[in-house]
């Protein structure tokens, strides 16, 4: 009986809501159909701040999955670095990578939810090729070839960071990537430094 009821006050809450629309009301109208609009309700509503849809400008969106990709391989390559680096500073500096990436991944994490956006969960492209040219190497030139790819990531990075914290039209994004540029630029300084003591 309950059940009835929660249909029935569903059926007829979405009856009125379509007459304040302009919509007919109409014969056909049944609970299989009000679940279905609710369902679809629910779903663009989904991860969203305040219960609304916040899409983002597609030059935002994909800024944000670039810097999702990147800041995942950071991470993923920073591990790298620490267990396989032979030099201390390079062990070092893969290390800062995982702590300094993976902060600023969490972040970007809770702004792509609230704005309906997915973040890579995978390496790909140009960023998987470089981790298992990485893996491939050991030694000294595994530290070059690292400091090498971090030295041009970073300066990619602080780039494309740089373009984002004064163009990009969401403002909650454009404020994180303004917090974060200046910690990429420190990174790219000091990967130079690193990347010069090992010639």
């Amino acid at each position: 009986m309950k059940h009835i009821i929660a249909a029935l006050s569903l059926l007829i809450l979405l009856t009125a809501c379509r007459e304040k629309a302009g919509e007919p009301q109409t014969e056909t109208t049944g609970t299989a159909q009000a679940a279905q609009e609710t369902s679809t309700a629910t779903a663009t509503t989904t991860g969203a701040t305040g219960g609304t849809s916040s899409a983002l400008a597609p030059d935002d969106k994909e800024f944000v999955s670039k810097a999702g990709m990147g800041g995942l391989a950071e991470v993923q390559m920073g591990n790298l670095a620490a267990s396989k680096a032979s030099s201390l500073d390079v062990k070092s500096f893969g290390q800062r990578m995982v702590t300094d990436h993976s902060k600023a991944n969490e972040e970007l994490q809770q702004l792509a939810t609230a704005k309906g956006v997915a973040l890579p969960t995978e390496l790909g492209g140009e960023h998987k090729d470089a981790f298992d040219h990485l893996s491939s190497l050991s030694g000294a030139d595994f530290d070059k070839q690292y400091m090498k790819h971090m030295v041009e990531d970073h300066e990619k990075d602080v780039a494309e960071f740089d373009k984002a914290s004064t163009t990009a039209q969401d403002s909650d994004l454009k404020a994180w990537a303004a917090k974060t540029l200046p910690t990429l630029k420190e990174h790219l300084q000091l990967a130079k430094t690193v990347s010069s003591k090992l010639k």
